[in-house]
């Protein structure tokens, strides 16, 4: 393919980079660093795509892509960043630009959005302004910009989208951010917990009930699907809905009616639905406890969180946007101190960005000092680490994050597979300590003597080894 395209980058080591990639493609690059030298480019001629940095020498080059859009209008642009943040990605989607790619980036992913772009020439649809910066979502690392490039992508249309990741990573956040970004941000945004909710009674809160529907059903009843027509549904915690439930969900999702719990009237509903779990629905769907069908109804657009481990270089950030949280909600204002970061980004953070928020809003009540310091975080909430580096937190609860870590048991196993793996070493813990006295051991355990006795067997221990000499 050949054609003109226009680099806009100030960084020379990566403009060279992708002026190789794109001439091999058979494009002539024309390269500028700065808006001015941009705009004088774009006045003298006409490119098939311009690929253009965010932070210029001269300024922020989305916050002048009006200039660009009425010097070449039909013109495909490709944004690349290292300003890696979910508003960087949004105000790229706004700029209408065809492509975002935050820094560092695939080159040949790169180069096959340029072909694209420039066999396209296709103006996208318009979107609507933002209004204010604040975005949900915090962190700039690269395991959340497949996160922040999957939510843009969303923005302007109505697609179904399944939020999967642990508990506490944010997923709720993901589902306002596309709901408060989006084109429905006018109308309501509606969560239900569909694990929360007891069986008998999600029905009737989705789908609302008629007066004498079932005892106790005084007056009639608005389901969470009408609260949120002309806006967004989310249904959180998805794989713990009743089977029934998944029955009537999949024919509202195919029909986009409802009819109310002892009603006779389908209500035509507008809503956009985005569901989320933390669990693998694979293998309930072979166990036949998730229909297979209302899967993939739900999951047109699946976008997954990563826990916090894996994006451990956003915990200083996120930490000072909590404790900026913190501040706003009456607590005093803290900073961390360097060390105090660091003890944050070696701890196992099990609960992840949830757990983490609790922490810091713990330590901007309890500290004595505006500045946190190592000391201080001791003090407040213990040291620990991550599994298996140095300075592995000790004890069962370390050892347990460790084992998870190297065994990774799939849902529906973890329980057994843990008592299989700590049972055994519990015992002879508990006989090692006890010189091999069986009763002495038991009282420790807390059970009985005839359970040891019988588990001892089971588990072929030999409990002669752990006794001392006289």
């Amino acid at each position: 393919m050949s054609g003109r395209i226009l680099l806009v980058e100030d960084d020379g080591a990566i403009a060279t980079v992708i002026i190789a990639a794109l001439e091999d493609e058979g494009f002539q690059i024309d390269r500028c660093a700065s808006i001015a030298d941009r705009n004088r480019l774009l006045d003298a001629g006409e490119y098939l795509v311009m690929c253009t940095d965010v932070m210029l020498e001269d300024g922020d080059g989305l916050a002048s892509m009006h200039e660009v859009k009425s010097r070449a209008p039909d013109m495909p642009v490709i944004v690349l960043s290292a300003q890696n943040t979910l508003d960087t990605a949004v105000r790229a989607s706004d700029s209408e630009a065809f492509e975002y790619f935050p820094k560092p980036f695939d080159l040949d992913e790169l180069v096959q959005a340029v072909r694209q772009a420039a066999g396209q020439r296709s103006k996208t649809a318009a979107a609507p302004e933002m209004e204010g910066d604040g975005m949900p979502l915090v962190g700039r690392s690269q395991a959340m910009q497949g996160v922040y490039r999957m939510i843009t992508r969303v923005l302007r249309n109505d697609l179904t989208v399944l939020v999967t990741g642990e508990s506490g990573t944010g997923k709720e956040l993901v589902a306002e951010a596309i709901h408060e970004l989006g084109s429905r941000r006018t109308g309501p945004f509606v969560a239900v917990n569909a694990g929360a909710i007891p069986a008998d009674l999600i029905e009737s809160e989705l789908f609302g009930h008629e007066k004498g529907a079932f005892t106790g059903a005084i007056a009639q009843a608005i389901g969470k699907f009408e609260q949120a027509n002309g806006g967004t549904l989310f249904l959180d915690e998805i794989g713990d809905m009743p089977a029934e439930a998944q029955t009537r969900l999949l024919r509202a999702l195919q029909s986009g009616q409802i009819r109310r719990v002892g009603g006779r009237q389908e209500i035509a509903v507008d809503v956009r639905i985005i569901a989320a779990t933390n669990r693998d629905l694979a293998p309930m769907i072979a166990a036949g406890n998730f229909r297979e069908d209302l899967f993939y109804r739900l999951n047109v657009v699946p976008i997954e969180l990563p826990p916090l481990r894996e994006r451990r270089e956003d915990i200083e950030v996120l930490s000072q946007h909590f404790l900026a949280q913190a501040a706003e909600d009456g607590l005093p204002r803290r900073q961390l101190a360097p060390e105090a970061v660091e003890m944050l980004e070696a701890r196992n953070w099990r609960g992840n960005v949830r757990e983490l928020r609790n922490v810091v809003y713990r330590l901007a009540l309890m500290a004595r000092d505006d500045l946190i310091d190592s000391a201080s975080m001791s003090d407040i909430i213990g040291a620990e680490t991550q599994p298996g580096g140095e300075g592995a937190p000790s004890g069962f609860a370390g050892a347990l994050d460790q084992w998870l870590a190297e065994n990774n048991p799939q849902n529906g196993a973890l329980y057994h597979s843990a008592l299989a793996a700590f049972e055994k070493p519990l015992i002879e813990h508990a006989l090692a300590e006890t010189g091999g006295n069986q009763l002495r051991a038991s009282k420790l355990l807390g059970i009985n003597r005839n359970t040891l006795r019988k588990r001892i067997g089971d588990l072929e221990i030999e409990p002669d080894r752990f006794t001392r000499p006289l």
